[in-house]
């Protein structure tokens, strides 16, 4: 069952830190088209705190039916619309995706690929992710490569199917958060921040490939 027109959403962001991951903020359906739902800007409960949200922040959504049945889905941000009011523009998703079962991790699955890093300060390295979403990604690096959260990155991601194609997926990100790791090693969590839609769809086809070898 879709969400229709005028109907609530609540929302969580993934965006890396887990603090911010379990607030939650309501919306309002706006519009709907053959790709899309248009949304308003999400609202925090309790607090009416506005949040902004960026083009590829991945969000776990449900909204309610008769009942009080919780229904969810995943989707990301794709777009706006200047309208009377500003409406943020996430990908609809597929039918059979709405679940009454809650899935947040649902578009960012562990993966082990190459990613080549280039940072503002002109820093550059290969690394290996440690998990892969159609929002962004982190990756593991050494302890002497100097990098800051807010830093921007300049990147390409190498992407293997299962019919053995590969793809180069070039984007643009931001750090978000990094875990310094025992042995000194980091974790660096990155938000996409300019991707092409089509390249981004590469990431998410693969992220499908990978949950259902994962469901098997």
């Amino acid at each position: 069952m879709y969400p229709k027109i005028g109907d609530l959403l609540f929302i969580s962001v993934d965006s890396g830190d887990e603090k911010e991951a379990n607030v939650q903020y309501k919306s309002r359906i706006g519009d709907m088209d053959e790709d899309s739902i248009l949304i308003e800007v999400p609202m925090q409960e309790g607090t009416g705190r506005l949040k902004r949200l960026f083009i590829g922040d991945e969000l776990s959504i449900f909204f309610m039916t008769e009942g009080g049945i919780k229904n969810y889905f995943n989707s990301y941000v794709f777009g706006y619309k200047e309208d009377v009011i500003r409406m943020v523009r996430i990908r609809r998703p597929e039918p059979e995706s709405i679940s009454k079962i809650q899935r947040r991790s649902f578009l960012r699955v562990h993966a082990e690929l190459e990613v080549a890093v280039k940072t503002d300060k002109m820093l550059r390295f290969v690394a290996r992710t440690d998990d892969v979403g159609g929002g962004g990604l982190s990756f593991y690096c050494d302890a002497n490569h100097r990098i800051s959260e807010g830093e921007g990155l300049s990147c390409w991601v190498l992407v293997p199917y299962k019919n053995g194609s590969i793809e180069h997926v070039p984007f643009n990100g931001e750090v978000v958060r990094i875990k310094v790791l025992e042995n000194g090693r980091k974790i660096v969590m990155v938000k996409f921040t300019t991707i092409a839609d089509m390249e981004r769809q590469k990431l998410i086809r693969y992220c499908f490939e990978r949950q259902f070898d994962f469901r098997r």
